[in-house]
């Protein structure tokens, strides 16, 4: 595939640009949001996407990281269903308090494809794909964040 760098300007294009993102991971999908509210994660196209991607092969990898949490679980009850049925390759991580204030939002696959929106209050980005120079720096941030980051209490099941 060649590289390209398509722009986002709306709210449609990004998650159009997600459900794109989301088809090309093979191995591994990184995403930092505010909270995966209004931004497709409930939709049945990407539910089924990301099925896909799970099934796909047991090292699969999902980490999604929120600034929120709360708002998944009412809002988003089919990823709240995948991170349950998939606990051992996807997680769902709550920045700390002292991190909430970053405002870029970014997801990553395969350390080759990303997207950067520039502020999570607004849809303007840039989709890039098949350039491994725009996604590994972001991958590194997401690292750090995840570092920091606690794993989310309503996600996965506990038995006794």
């Amino acid at each position: 595939m060649q590289a390209a760098e398509i722009p986002i300007t709306t709210n449609s294009e990004y998650i159009s640009a997600l459900d794109t993102l989301c088809t090309l991971a093979q191995k591994n999908l990184y995403v930092f949001e505010r909270d995966f509210v209004s931004i497709g994660f409930n939709s049945n196209n990407r539910y089924e996407i990301l099925k896909r991607f799970l099934l796909a092969s047991p090292h699969n990898k999902l980490q999604f990281i929120a600034h929120n949490t709360r708002p998944i679980f009412p809002n988003c009850p089919q990823l709240v269903q995948l991170s349950r049925q998939f606990s051992h390759n996807f997680q769902i991580f709550q920045t700390p308090r002292h991190l909430q204030h970053l405002s870029e939002a970014f997801a990553i696959a395969d350390e080759l494809h990303c997207i950067r929106r520039f502020h999570m209050d607004a849809t303007r980005g840039i989709f890039t794909q098949n350039v491994s120079t725009a996604a590994i720096p972001l991958r590194s941030r997401f690292d750090e964040l995840l570092q920091a980051s606690k794993p989310s209490a309503n996600t996965g099941t506990f038995t006794l």
